[in-house]
């Protein structure tokens, strides 16, 4: 079978990560448009064998004409361009109407919209792809991963957090000392499951509904840590009000306050009044000045004087200390400054796109966040505010930045800025101010980001390419890929495998297609069937027509595509599933499997 030919536009570390999958994995053959090959990640991409590189400013038609696009298997649009990447699509549409484009965007509210205007087209986020992951280790969690199903929703989660009858397959065995176990042949064994989302009441099942990204809203048995999260703030609030106060002024009011209450006592105990009457008469004499009586006592006299005094004192100094909080309090809002110490957060270095993404899901999994970045204009700073998540702005290398964002009392650190040495330098810092405190690292280079593990005994750190770069290839591959999840650094794919005529798969059983530890099939859908069967029964015929919705790894995947095409494929082509023309067959697709960045 001939070698499948792709063309990637763009020229950062994910163009890289996914053109060396394309190459190292699957064998293809690759030609990259960049505006310069000496910039970026342009060096790496020339050095890869058998890549061919065009300069461009723009994938405009010419370029995508030099780049043989008539004879191309797929278009991957993988630069931080939103508009510029839809502009390109249309551009390659109007030149190949039936080519598969995989198109990269971050607003995915946009592309889920964007992607109806194309006939065979994906949309995917490398932010909302990694995130998970991110945040899941930074938590040393499960990663909070839901999949969007015809007529349902999925979501990852422990067998002991979902009813039995919610569960529609187990994906792995964890254990803290090894890495996890997916797909074992025996899958009561499984501690993690994918379950159906299904919005269920009662005692044990509170249910909460999260909103995921700028998606859909799916439920998610978070309520406690928002209660918890929600609590932490109103115990934090009179701590927030003192720090707002000058220290001065704090100062001064405390002490008038306490003389004013010995002095309520005197009164009190003087005219033999209860503890409020003492008060009520105190602040009545400090206001108004009390009745002039020449016939009381020297004693008497003296201390209506005093209280008088006192109130005189004491009220321009309650409206300067009230004056200076609300200015502070604004200050702090407008500059984006932490006024009180915090505890139990989670601190995030960098509001680009993945960080974006990362607060968004922190904040909804019920942590308190703080948020650092050297720009006020960062990506994610509106955000941060409308979350009223704090947002220092600063350098986040220096001590003094950190210790604003009280690393040294934070649950973990994020360190998710584009620059390697940013986030390594930072994460070292709060390892000085913090020994042991748990750091996630966005390293875009793999290779640093193994020796760092080694090296500065940092354990985790993560390449949000390396993430991403699988999920990308296998939707260029697979046209039906739906979602990946993470489970540790292994990856899982779900898919759903169209069964051709005169396949290996034709007329076989659901049991023949499962295998330990690589596929296991989850849905079945008959031929002239619109709604999937769940769960179908080992004994399941498959016929030519159906669709099987499979979860699997790259081995898996990869067997049973092989095994759903029909014994003799052309190579060059076009590929008809399921009513629609012209899509190409790009070889066997693999799913994604261990990511180490």
């Amino acid at each position: 079978m001939a070698s499948p030919r792709f063309v990637v536009c763009g020229d950062d570390s994910l163009a890289y990560s996914l053109v060396d999958e394309l190459i190292g994995r699957y064998g293809a053959q690759v030609t990259v448009i960049l505006a310069d090959e000496k910039r970026n990640h342009g060096p790496q991409l020339k050095a890869l064998r058998g890549v061919k590189i065009i300069q461009a400013d723009q994938p405009d038609a010419e370029a995508l004409t030099k780049a043989n696009l008539a004879r191309a298997n797929g278009l991957a649009l993988v630069r931080q361009d939103d508009v510029g990447n839809i502009h390109a699509a249309l551009r390659a549409q109007e030149l190949r109407p039936d080519l598969r484009i995989v198109i990269r965007m971050f607003n995915m509210s946009l592309g889920h919209s964007v992607r109806r205007l194309f006939r065979d087209c994906a949309v995917l986020s490398d932010a909302a792809i990694a995130a998970p992951e991110l945040v899941a280790v930074a938590l040393g969690e499960i990663a909070p991963h839901f999949v969007r199903l015809p007529g349902r929703t999925l979501y990852v989660t422990r067998r002991g957090d979902v009813d039995p009858q919610d569960v529609v397959c187990g994906i792995a065995v964890t254990s803290p000392d090894r890495p996890p176990e997916l797909l074992p042949a025996d899958e009561r064994e499984t501690d993690l499951v994918l379950a159906v989302a299904a919005r269920r009441h009662g005692p044990a099942r509170s249910i909460q509904i999260e909103r995921l990204g700028d998606e859909q809203a799916v439920p998610s048995p978070r309520r406690t840590r928002g209660q918890a999260r929600r609590r932490r703030r109103l115990l934090a609030l009179s701590r927030a009000l003192f720090a707002l106060i000058d220290r001065k002024l704090e100062i001064a009011a405390v002490a008038l306050g306490g003389l004013f209450l010995v002095s309520a006592a005197v009164v009190g105990f003087d005219y033999h009044l209860s503890p409020w009457e003492s008060i009520y008469t105190a602040l009545l004499i400090a206001v108004g000045g009390g009745d002039l009586d020449l016939q009381q006592g020297l004693d008497r006299q003296v201390i209506q004087v005093g209280i008088v005094v006192l109130g005189l004192a004491l009220i321009p100094v309650i409206t300067a200390t009230i004056v200076d909080a609300v200015v502070n309090a604004r200050l702090a809002a407008a500059l984006g400054k932490l006024h009180t110490p915090i505890s139990g957060h989670v601190v995030v270095i960098g509001l680009g796109n993945v960080g974006t993404r990362v607060i968004r899901m922190l904040h909804e999994l019920g942590h308190e966040v703080v948020a650092i970045d050297h720009r006020e204009s960062a990506r994610g700073a509106q955000l941060a505010h409308e979350l009223e998540i704090p947002l220092i702005i600063g350098d986040a290398t220096e001590e003094e930045t950190l210790r604003q964002a009280s690393v040294g009392t934070s649950l973990a650190l994020l360190a998710l800025t584009s620059s390697d040495v940013v986030n390594l330098e930072a994460a070292l810092h709060a390892r000085t101010m913090r020994p042991g405190l748990h750091v996630v690292l966005r390293l875009l280079d793999s290779d640093l980001a193994g020796r760092v593990e080694r090296a500065f005994d940092i354990p985790v750190s993560r390449s949000v390419a390396s993430l991403a770069a699988p999920a990308f290839a296998a939707a260029l591959l697979e046209r039906d890929v739906i979602g990946t999840i993470a489970v540790g650094r292994r990856v899982l794919v779900i898919a759903e495998v169209p069964v051709a005529a005169g396949a290996e798969l034709a007329g076989q059983r659901v049991a023949d297609v499962a295998q330990a530890g690589e596929v296991r099939v989850i849905a079945r859908t008959a031929a002239r069937a619109v709604w999937p069967q769940w769960t179908p029964a080992p004994d399941t015929r498959i016929e030519a027509g159906d669709r099987l919705i499979v979860i699997a790894n790259r081995t898996g995947l990869s067997r049973v595509l092989a095994r759903s095409s029909p014994a003799e494929a052309e190579p060059d082509q076009p590929r008809r599933s399921l009513g629609v023309p012209g899509r190409q067959r790009a070889g066997e697709a693999e799913a994604p499997a261990d990511q180490h960045g």
